[in-house]
């Protein structure tokens, strides 16, 4: 039922409603000839409804949600209560420099904690979504080598296992993209990377921990092997909250990578958005990140100091844009203004209240969660898909046995587990492991948690093989059942129309 299905004529919520405004200045042409379209309820009615939506989602607030390469974990309110300061929330972003200092120095300090965090050189914060950094991580790969006259080079090797928006980067920057093949314990396969390397090999985009929830061991003779072919490595920092403060992407010997904050720093993360990608890059590619940046002009620097904003001292510190004049070989503009300020406040204030120490135990509790979890699984039966390999972050279990034995999928298990108020985990990726659930507890679940979720799997086992009609047929709890998902991705209707 949608609200206009409870709308009667004349029935009227006034606290509802927007300030009545003059249309006087509005041209004629632009205004309505009828009334807007919208639902008439009451108060009560609108309360009821949108509460009663909302208990029907599963959301992070409500459930546990294991996604894998996802990193669905509770992000602390008092993030999100900063970022809304009414300081934030109302200055307008062509604001004068003089007014806007409080806001360029918390985004000064995120570029820099960022660089710490990552060991990269620079940091620009600009890209909309992970999707956007990783065009903009790429796209200054391209730059790197047309200002260097190294043309030839036009192929992007990627694993695999790579998350699916790595080849789309790539070609979306005029690359033609080359497979790179796995090992059966879930490394880089050196000998495929060997014969893939060469003149044309602009670089490797790679995720470390992969996507199959294991530390790539030898990335040290990965970043050797591309970088004495003059190849540039990309960070797919999807993965990051695995190691976060405890390893440097930058110290592994990565060129350039993208933070997504929505995951790893404090962002509601799923319904689409909204989204932060900034990138970070090492001394070679400085040049090309995207802008605006921040730059403070401390004291003690007379560099720009014809720029110090009206009003402000010269002997304070100032923060200022970089744009397109003071950085010539940038890649440009990639969102309007600076990004999304909103997501970014949030990540600072989240990594300053966890602070060095609190990064580490990020680090620490998303990597014990996972081997718990792993444990206590294969220890009851499930099948690990690189059991010899400690998981990282994350890991895979297959339900291909399943599947082959009782024609039970692991999407027909993802949507059972729904039916024990847990989010499934991300099915059917990496596409190497078949029938595969790709588990991601992250560090903000509880123990308790954990094994709620062992206890549901194996029950749901057991239903697998004893009435394996049960687990094909759910969820049974829930509102939605089971949709065609190809005529729904195909046939997409969200209009409402009003019944004659």
């Amino acid at each position: 039922m949608t609200i206009f299905d409870l709308s009667k004529p004349g029935r009227i919520a006034r606290a509802q409603m927007p300030a009545p405004k003059s249309a006087d200045d509005i041209p004629d042409n632009f205004r309505r000839k009828e009334p807007a379209m919208l639902p008439e309820v009451s108060e009560l009615q609108v309360v009821r409804h949108f509460t009663n939506v909302s208990q029907k989602n599963f959301s992070i607030d409500t459930q546990f949600y294991p996604l894998g390469s996802c990193t669905m974990k509770y992000n602390p309110r008092g993030a999100h209560a900063a970022a809304s300061h009414a300081g934030f929330t109302g200055r307008h972003p062509l604001a004068p420099l003089e007014f806007s200092q409080g806001l360029l120095s918390c985004l000064f300090e995120l570029q820099e904690i960022l660089k710490e965090v990552t060991g990269m050189h620079g940091v620009s914060l600009t890209p909309m979504a992970g999707a956007q950094g990783e065009f903009a991580g790429i796209a200054m790969i391209r730059a790197y080598h047309t200002d260097r006259g190294d043309t030839e080079r036009d192929e992007i090797l990627v694993p695999t296992a790579a998350h699916g928006t790595n080849p789309a980067s790539a070609v979306m920057c005029g690359y033609k993209v080359r497979e790179v093949e796995l090992l059966a314990d879930g490394d880089v396969d050196m000998a495929s990377l060997s014969a893939a390397v060469g003149p044309h090999t602009a670089g490797l985009m790679l995720t470390n921990p992969s996507t199959c929830g294991v530390f790539e061991r030898r990335i040290g003779e990965i970043s050797a092997l591309v970088h004495e072919a003059g190849g540039l490595l990309y960070y797919d920092g999807a993965n990051l909250n695995a190691i976060l403060g405890r390893v440097k992407p930058g110290d592994m010997g990565f060129d350039v990578l993208h933070l997504n904050l929505h995951k790893t720093f404090a962002t509601p993360h799923g319904g689409g958005g909204p989204g932060a990608g900034p990138v970070g890059v090492g001394q070679r590619l400085l040049p090309y990140l995207p802008v605006p940046m921040v730059e403070r002009v401390g004291e003690d620097t007379q560099e720009h100091a014809e720029d110090t904003p009206e009003g402000v001292e010269d002997t304070q510190c100032v923060y200022r844009w970089l744009d397109e004049p003071d950085r010539p070989k940038t890649i440009g503009r990639l969102s309007t203004f600076m990004g999304n300020a909103g997501i970014l406040l949030r990540a600072f204030v989240y990594a300053r209240m966890l602070g060095n120490e609190g990064m580490r135990r990020v680090g620490d509790y998303a990597t014990l969660n996972a081997n718990y979890l792993a444990k206590r699984l294969h220890d009851a039966g499930f099948q690990l898909a690189y059991p010899e390999r400690r998981p990282t972050h994350e890991f895979i279990i297959s339900f291909a046995d399943d599947t082959k034995r009782f024609g039970v999928t692991a999407m027909d298990i993802a949507k059972r587990l729904l039916d024990h108020g847990i989010h499934a985990p991300t099915t059917y990726f990496p596409l190497l492991i078949p029938e595969c659930f790709l588990i991601e507890p992250t560090e903000t679940e509880t123990k308790d948690e954990l094994d709620a979720m062992v206890t549901a799997l194996i029950s749901i086992q057991h239903e697998v093989e004893s009435t394996p009609e049960v687990v094909k047929s759910a969820p049974h709890t829930l509102p939605v059942k089971r949709l065609d998902e190809v005529r729904a991705a195909r046939q997409l209707d969200l209009r409402w129309t009003r019944k004659a």
